[in-house]
């Protein structure tokens, strides 16, 4: 039973882009866990923004990681931008995003759970993917180097990796069945991949790709 656990983890890795083919030639192709994770903080994004125009009162929901406007370059592009500069492993951006999660399901000062919005993705995701390359990976760029890639100054990054810990409670441990448990959420967004279209559970999207 463990060889055939171990087995259907490896193929998952494998599809996801978190284990290097040796005998595949090096490409310039996004790992699959990158287009995925844009996808599904995309589909988060439109969801949590649907409803917040519905409401009336939005007090409490600013935080360090709010910007005054939504940047110019989507959360698809930018994902795809600080994988290319930031060259850590892709096993990084799976940890970023159970991070992601475990931050949204944290009560801010005013009691009230944080919601993703294209105001605070970028600089949510520059920020864990920072903490997880630390983490995870043996080496990792300094944070000066992060923040030129993720749009913002170094001393805004030194703040947000400070107010992300804590926000946190400095829980950076992530367990072997964690990391399954989100790889699969991430694999559970697509049905399949087409040439044109990427099918979601969410519904039908252009692959971004069709891009790279």
């Amino acid at each position: 039973m463990e060889t055939s656990v171990n087995s259907t983890n490896s193929s998952l890795y494998q599809w996801l882009g978190l284990i290097e083919d040796y005998d595949q030639p090096s490409t310039s192709t996004l790992p699959r866990v990158i287009t995925l994770l844009a996808l599904i903080l995309g589909k988060m994004i439109q969801k949590n923004e649907k409803s917040l125009h519905t409401r009336h009162n939005k007090e409490g929901e600013i935080t360090m990681f709010h910007g005054s406007r939504a940047p110019s370059m989507n959360i698809h592009r930018y994902t795809e931008r600080v994988y290319r500069y930031a060259r850590c492993s892709p096993a990084c951006f799976v940890a970023a995003f159970a991070y992601i999660l475990r931050y949204l399901e944290t009560p801010v000062a005013t009691s009230m759970t944080p919601r993703l919005t294209s105001l605070n993705v970028h600089r949510l995701l520059i920020t864990s993917l920072l903490v997880a390359a630390k983490f995870l990976d043996r080496k990792c760029y300094n944070n000066a180097y992060y923040a030129k890639i993720g749009g913002v100054s170094t001393e805004e990054m030194n703040r947000l990796e400070r107010t992300f810990l804590f926000d946190v409670d400095f829980r950076l441990n992530i367990t072997a069945e964690m990391f399954e448990r989100h790889c699969l959420m991430l694999q559970r967004e697509t049905v399949a991949c087409e040439p044109r279209k990427l099918r979601t559970v969410l519904g039908e999207v252009t692959c971004s790709c069709q891009a790279i």
